[in-house]
This record gives structure tokens, sequence and C-alpha cells, in this order.
């Protein structure tokens, strides 16, 4: 409901804006336009519910609420250009195009605006919907604390059913209620909304069928996680063969003309950072110079794409022996990524750049010599490769990126392996569109300062 008021709201805010600014005035000529302006609202309102925009699996999570807002706005302009045309009604083109365009924007702002304020109600532990999470208990655990680390797509899960033989106990601090043969009458105990079954040979089309049948009385939504649960968006399309709803696989486009504008992207959008930021570059500089001994920037190596290594460059946030003291820092504990809060090397100064990023600015120009790109995999150290498996050898095949899903979830807060799952959940999933989605991120989590040590 909040949403449809939001973006009625909107249409008469673009409706009477689109006036004032073509008419200036109010004449009987306008008269016309202010009922349309009327009415239009209430058809932006009815083409958004018809293109299932209003869903509560899409509010406040994912992209393709946006989409879906962008295709009604752009199909209703069309609507509205050709019922102008059969009809011979001669409408205003100003109006027209302020009124359509401003509403579909307004909404999109409205929608954000709201999906702010639900990501903040859910880190309450408001709005949230209750899980029952299906599956065997390796796979059901790392749900539980995927659901609990990003509390803003708004799942919790309230109750587990494991395997005959198994369920008992807990997973992850929460309860194990039945096996699979209970879901149902576990939903029912627990009060759950949702069903989210897991990958595993025991569920498989027969009884998930069953399972739907059975749940489509309390009308529980059940949601089904693919084994290829980094796999998703554009690469996966669901095709009926022989009457089976097969999952299509899209193999990443890791080359070719998309590759290519990434590239144009990333080196114009670097140039241009560079030659704003010129002048807090060089402030930065002379600060970190006249901060103590050694030079203002940092060079190390590191691997890039395919494993060549290169040099990154970098605004000096340590002492001059930082990499001689590390010997003493070391522990067999700390595995193949080494980051320890309070670290005794990091001068004040650089602290304060680290907090912020501003000591990474200088990987601009590594991006502008192609040796990084704007948003890509966590750029390694030689040593961190040496100990790579073939799994993680695969973060390789796509440039390293001044920032990417690990900058926007966590930073050096992240484990080794949740790292890794979200370097390779970025190359499997690449796009244009993501990487613009992750620098937008990007400003907010830079802003916060956590998990940067």
């Amino acid at each position: 409901m909040c949403a449809m008021a939001g973006d009625l709201g909107c249409g008469l805010l673009a409706g009477a804006t689109a006036i004032v600014v073509r008419f200036g005035e109010v004449t009987p000529y306008v008269a016309p336009y202010l009922l349309l302006s009327l009415v239009m609202p209430v058809l932006w309102v009815a083409a958004v519910a018809l293109n299932r925009a209003y869903e509560a699996r899409l509010v406040g999570v994912g992209s393709e609420e946006f989409r879906r807002i962008t295709q009604c706005g752009f199909f209703l302009t069309a609507g509205v250009a050709i019922a102008s045309y059969v009809t011979k009604t001669d409408l205003a083109r100003g109006y027209v195009v302020l009124d359509l365009p401003l509403m579909t924007g307004l909404t999109l702002f409205a929608r954000y605006a709201l999906r702010l304020r639900l990501h903040v109600m859910r880190a309450r532990g408001l709005c949230m919907r209750r899980v029952v999470a299906v599956g065997h208990r390796a796979s059901t655990a790392d749900l539980v604390r995927r659901f609990r680390r990003e509390p803003y797509h708004g799942m919790h899960v309230v109750g587990v059913c494991l395997p005959r033989g198994d369920a008992s106990g807990v997973v992850g601090g929460v309860p194990v209620l039945g096996d699979f043969s209970d879901v149902p009458l576990v939903v029912g105990q627990v009060a759950a909304d949702t069903v989210a079954v897991l990958a595993c040979p025991e569920l498989d089309g027969t009884a998930l069928r069953r399972l739907a049948w059975r749940l489509e009385k309390t009308r529980t939504d059940l949601v089904v996680a693919p084994a290829l649960m980094e796999v998703a968006g554009p690469r996966t399309t669901i095709r009926p063969v022989a009457g089976l709803p097969l999952l299509h696989v899209e193999h990443p486009e890791l080359s070719g003309v998309r590759q290519l504008l990434k590239n144009l992207f990333d080196r114009v959008v670097a140039g241009l950072v560079i030659v704003v930021l010129a002048p807090v570059l060089a402030v930065l500089a002379a600060a970190v110079r006249a901060s103590g001994p050694g030079p203002a920037l940092f060079r190390q190596t590191r691997v890039g794409r395919d494993g060549v290594e290169f040099t990154i460059l970098k605004l000096r946030t340590m002492s001059p022996d930082a990499e001689r003291r590390k010997v003493h820092l070391v522990s067999d504990g700390d595995g193949v990524l080494f980051k320890i809060r309070e670290d005794p090397r990091v001068t004040p100064l650089g602290a304060l750049l680290r907090r912020y990023s501003l000591d990474e600015l200088p990987q601009l120009f590594n991006v502008l010599r192609g040796d990084m790109s704007l948003v890509g995999p966590r750029p390694p150290l030689p040593a961190e490769v040496a100990g790579y498996g073939d799994d993680v050898r695969r973060r390789l095949v796509v440039r390293p990126g001044m920032t990417g899903l690990w900058q926007v979830n966590g930073r050096s807060d992240l484990s080794w392996e949740e790292s890794v799952r979200l370097d390779l959940r970025y190359v499997e999933n690449w796009s244009l569109t993501l990487d613009l989605q992750i620098l937008w991120k990007t400003w907010s989590a830079v802003a916060r300062g956590s998990g940067a040590y």
C-alpha cells in the first residue's frame, strides 16, 4: 500500500509540475490538462500493477523492481502517443514530454527511498519474512548465515527441516523441527510464510511438486535454490523441453564487445576522475610525505588477469619497515589473507586514509593503464595466489578492481572464504549494470568507513 500511495503521489506531482512549467498559469485552455493530470496517476498505478511491480517479493529487494517501473514508463508514454495519434487529439508535446518521464523518475526515486527505509526496518528485525529452510545441514547452515549477514533481504529463518535420521539439534542457532515430510506441519507450528528448499537429491521434481500442493492450501511461498547458487540473473533461463522445465545456464561473457565497452568505460571514468581529483591527490601525497620518513607512494606487486603480475599504486599508510615487521605479526591461523585490526605498522594518517579508502585513489592510474578495472575481484598478492586451489583461481579470469562485491559487503571484516565467494559470484554474473550498482553502493560503504583497517 505504501508503494501504491507513493506512485499515486508521484503521478500527481509530475502532472502539476508539467502544467506549471508548460503553461505557467491556469486558463480555460489548461482545463483538459488538469483533468488529464488527475487521470494519468490512476493509469500509472494501473500500469504498474499490471506489470506486477507491487508484488511483495519485488518491493525493497533487487533491480527487477526498478526495471519494471522503467518498462511501465516507456510503454505508458508509447500508449499515450499512439492514442493521441489514433484519436487525432492535439496534446501539447511539452506537457507529455515533462509529465510521463518526470512521473517515472519520481517513482523510481520514491521506490529507492522506500527501499532504504525498508532496509533500516529490516536491520532492526522488522518487516521480515519467516522462513523454514529445507535441505542438508551444511547448506541450511550456510543459508542461515547469509540471511543473518544480509538482513535487508527480509528473510529470517525460524526453523529447519533436515533429512530423516539427522532431524535433531540446531543449525546455526535455529532449531531443527522435523524432517522433509514434516515441512507443512512445521510451517504451521512457527507461523512461517516462506519455505526455502535447497538442492538435495531427496527432493526431486515429484517431491517438490507434492510439497508445493500441500503449501498451496496455506498460501505459503515456496522458493527453490538451484545447485548453481552463485549463478543468477540474465545467465539463467528456464526452457521447457519435452515437458520438462530445464534450467539453461549461459556461459559468462569474459571477452567480446561487452568487455571492450567495460574497458572503455573504466579508462574514460578513471581519466576524468584523475583530472577532477588531481589537486586532492597532490595534497594527500604531500601530507603522507610530510607525516614521516618514506615515499608518498607505496608500490607492490599484485596478480592481475590470467596471472599476469603488475605494480599496484597506493598512498603509503604504513611505516617504511612494514614488510620486515610483518614477519613477526603473521601467525599460522591467519590463513591465505593476512589482515589484522589495529596493525601497529599503520601510521595515524594512514589509518585515516584507510578508513575512507583514500589510500587507493592512485589505483586510478592502474585502471588507466589497463592493469585493473574500476570494479572486479580484490587484487591478490603473489603469495596468496600460490596458495590458491583450482576453484579460487577462477577469480583471475577478469581484471582485479578498485572496488567490488567484497568492498560493499564488509571489506576487511570478511573472512577469506566469504571474500572468495563474493569474487567468484562477481566473475560468474558480471555485467555493466552490476558494475554501476557496485560503484553506487561503494560511496555509502566508504562513507561509513566500517571494515577498513
